[in-house]
This record gives structure tokens, C-alpha cells and sequence, in this order.
């Protein structure tokens, strides 16, 4: 059964035959609202939530799963490659606005998995992210999906004014673009994840297929200052960001992450940058992109991924957001 054929009621809390009324109580004042909720947040979550049994709560993860197997959210176990191979050739992909970044990307930004962007400032991380907002709404003859968009602004960057000159520039109505795109403003880091457990249900409720957090660690490096708390600070965004892995994989969305940058002291030939949030960042997200000025042009090189070769593109940036470079 594809994602879109599953009714609420199939994911529904009562659809599993473990929760009764007073379960199912208790987890909904711990803010579960469904079993994908379950499978996204995972055990030590359900361990938090009042009257319910620590024993119980591997058990209700595991039948969550099994049940969202079962309404083909996800794949079952030990399955041929062929059959996660020809999942694969029908993923969806939502379009950056330029060919080149497209291109390097092997069709654009891949639903069920973790885009990330890092950079300097200026690089264009935050203009890829607004031209995504509208490309994803693009007409289904045009890019296969059409679907709103959920921006979790971090560092008060999000620009509805940048959004209607895309808009305009692409010939699509701007407030009808505009209403189609979700903006969750997140003051600290626990804000941040607070918002991002209740991502799974806005996912459902708004049918949206574009998840943006920009930045991923900018609240996280200022509370967390020095090495003493450096330990915490890692933990926490581990945590951040396996929770929007399985909401990629859960929700069938495109997630896209902005990150910052910090120099190297000890790098003295080649690049002195690094992404921030060190192994732990890099181990989660799929697709490492990192973007360099190239004068009125950017770079864009694909630093890591399962599947595609590291190269550079040029690409720019104008009043349609992202576009290539002319050629003379």
C-alpha cells in the first residue's frame, strides 16, 4: 500500500491491539498521536510518559513497526536487494531550481533521507532552502510532486518577501505558494525539539513533503559552551537528528538541514573548514553538500554520500532563487 492510500485510522493509536483506553491515554498526554509517532521517537520517549510499564515500551516500538510494515510504510526484513532496489528507482525528488545542483544530486533532493547543506555565510544555504519552498508546490507535470513545505527557522532567516520574489520570478501565485509553506520559529534548542516531535503530526495533517531546519545546530553551539558540556551537547543532537532520519523514513519527506561551519586550527594545507557537530552529524545525514563562493557564482560539491561520485558544479543565485550560471 503506497503512503498516500493510508487512511488515519490505519495509523491510528487504537490500531494496535496493545493499547488500551488508559495506554492510550497516557500516550497521547505524553503528546503521541499515532503509532508513526512511536517508531519516530522511539522507547527512551515512551519511557517518559507517565503509567506506562518500562517494559512495555521496546514492545510497543516493535509492534508500531511491524504494523507499518505491514501498510508497506516500510520494508520488511530481510528482503531481496531487488525489491529495495526498485523502491529506490520510484523515490521522489523535489527540484533545487538549478540543473547543475540537480544534476549533482542525481535528480534533486531525495525524499527518506537527510540533505545537508553547509557553508560560510553568503554561500546560499538559506536561498537553496527558500527556492525548495516553492519548487516543491511546482505543478506535478513539472517535478512529479506537489506538496507544501515545513520550515523550522532557527536563526530568524526565513524571508516571506524572498519567497513571493521566487514566486513571481517562476510565474506562480505567491500567496497561494506562501500559504503552502509551515514556519516554525524555534528560541532555544529545547524549543527545537520540542517542535520536531510534533513534526510527524503537521507532516500528516498538512500533506507536507519538504522538511527544512535551518540551522540544525545554531542553539545548540550557543547554549552549549566549552568542553564540559560538550558530551550533552553531542547526545542532544544525536538524538535531533535521529528522530528526523525516521521521521524521512516514516513520513516518505524530504528532509533538508542547514549547518554551520568552524575553522580547524591544526589544518595547515588544504581546507581549513569543517561542518559543525563533528562525527555525529556526519554520520546521520545522507548527503553532505558543501557550498563555496565562487565570486557572483557558488560551488557546490557533493562531500559525501552513499551513491554519488565527489564532484563540484557552479550554480547562482538571482531572483528565481537558484538558477545556473550563464554561458557566453
Amino acid at each position: 500500500m503506497s503512503e498516500s492510500g493510508i487512511n488515519s485510522s490505519s495509523i491510528d493509536l487504537d490500531a494496535l491491539d496493545e493499547i488500551g483506553p488508559a495506554t492510550r491515554m497516557c500516550l497521547e498526554e505524553a503528546g503521541f498521536k499515532s503509532i508513526k509517532d512511536l517508531v519516530i521517537r522511539g522507547p527512551s520517549d515512551i519511557a517518559n510518559a507517565p503509567g506506562i510499564n518500562i517494559e512495555k515500551c521496546a514492545s510497543l516500538c516493535n509492534s508500531a513497526r511491524i504494523k507499518l510494515e505491514e501498510l508497506g510504510v516500510y520494508d520488511r526484513p530481510f528482503v531481496p536487494a531487488t525489491v529495495i532496489y526498485e523502491r529506490r528507482k520510484s523515490e521522489s525528488r523535489i527540484s533545487t531550481g538549478s540543473s547543475n545542483l540537480d544534476n549533482l544530486l542525481g535528480g534533486g533532493i531525495e525524499t527518506r533521507s537527510i540533505t545537508e547543506l553547509y557553508g560560510e555565510y553568503g554561500t546560499g544555504k538559506t536561498q537553496i532552502c527558500h527556492t525548495l519552498c516553492v519548487t516543491v508546490q511546482r505543478d506535478t507535470s513539472v517535478t512529479g510532486i506537489s506538496h507544501k513545505a515545513l520550515y523550522i527557522d532557527t536563526e530568524n532567516t526565513f524571508r516571506p518577501e524572498r519567497i513571493v520574489s521566487i514566486a513571481n520570478s517562476r510565474k506562480l501565485d505567491s500567496n497561494a505558494v506562501l500559504k503552502n509553506i509551515i514556519v516554525a520559529k524555534a528560541y532555544n534548542s529545547s524549543h527545537q525539539e520540542v517542535i520536531i516531535e510534533e513534526a510527524a503530526n503537521i507532516i500528516q495533517i498538512h500533506g507536507i513533503q519538504l522538511v527544512i531546519v535551518d540551522s540544525v545546530v545554531s542553539h545548540y553551539r550557543a547554549e552549549f559552551l566549552g568542553r564540559s558540556v560538550l558530551s550533552e551537547r553531542q547526545q542532544r543532537i544525536n538524538r535531533f537528528l535521529h528522530i528526523l532520519l525516521r521521521i524521512a523514513e516514516t513520513c516518505s519527506v524530504a528532509v533538508v538541514i542547514t549547518n554551520q561551519i568552524q575553522s580547524s586550527p591544526d589544518a595547515f594545507f588544504g581546507d581549513p573548514y569543517r561542518p559543525t557537530g563533528g562525527n555525529v552529524m556526519g554520520h546521520t545525514t545522507t548527503y553532505r553538500i558543501y557550498l563555496k563562493k565562487a565570486g557572483k557564482n557558488r560551488i557546490a560539491r557533493m562531500a559525501d554520500s552513499p551513491c554519488h561520485a565527489e564532484r563540484e558544479i557552479l550554480f547562482t543565485l538571482n531572483e528565481q532563487g537558484v538558477g545556473d550560471p550563464l554561458k557566453f
